[in-house]
C-alpha cells in the first residue's frame, strides 16, 4: 500500500500533537531546538504562526492521520520554511511528498531553510525538493546549513 500524504489546514485539535513532536527527544536531538512548555508553545502557534496572516501552515496527513506540520514565514525579508513530522513517519518518504505538495502552493522565492547541520534527515529531504547549500550559521553554539530554493 502506497501512503497517501495530503495537506490541510491546520486545526485546533492538531497543536497537542504538534506539541508532542517538537517534545520528542529525538526531535529535539536532530534539530537542536529547544522544545517550549505548554503554555508557550500554544501561545506561540495561535498568536505567531496561526495569527499570522502572512504564514503559508498546512498539516500534513498519512492515510487520514496527522502526521505533523509544515510552515513558511517572513523572517525579515526573507521566506523561511519548517517543518516537523512525528517519529513514526521518518523515513518513508512522507517528508518529501509533504515538501513537494507545500511548494507548489508556497510561491515565493527565494525560499530558505536552515537545519541543524548534523539532521541529516532534514538535509537531505531539502535537497530532494531541490533546495542548495550557500553556507552556514550559527544558532547559539550550533552550526546550520542555510538553504535556499530559487526556483519554482
Amino acid at each position: 500500500m502506497t501512503d497517501d500524504v495530503r495537506l490541510r489546514a491546520v486545526e485546533e485539535a492538531d497543536l497537542e500533537l504538534f506539541f508532542e513532536h517538537e517534545h520528542d527527544p529525538e526531535t529535539v536531538r536532530r534539530s537542536k531546538f529547544p522544545p517550549r512548555e505548554r503554555e508557550r508553545f500554544m501561545t506561540h502557534w495561535r498568536t505567531r504562526v496561526l495569527g499570522d496572516p502572512t504564514n503559508l501552515i498546512r498539516t500534513v496527513t498519512v492515510n487520514g492521520e496527522t502526521a505533523g506540520n509544515v510552515v513558511a514565514w517572513w523572517e525579515g525579508d526573507r521566506r523561511f520554511i519548517g517543518y516537523v513530522f512525528g517519529r513514526p513517519f521518518w523515513g518513508r518518504g512522507i517528508g518529501t511528498a509533504a515538501l513537494t505538495l507545500f511548494l507548489g502552493l508556497e510561491q515565493v522565492r527565494p525560499l530558505y531553510a536552515d537545519p541543524y547541520k548534523g539532521n541529516t534527515g532534514s538535509v537531505r529531504l531539502l535537497e530532494k525538493c531541490g533546495f542548495w547549500s550557500s553556507g552556514t550559521i550559527m544558532h547559539d553554539e550550533n552550526e546550520h546549513i542555510m538553504f535556499v530554493l530559487d526556483r519554482m
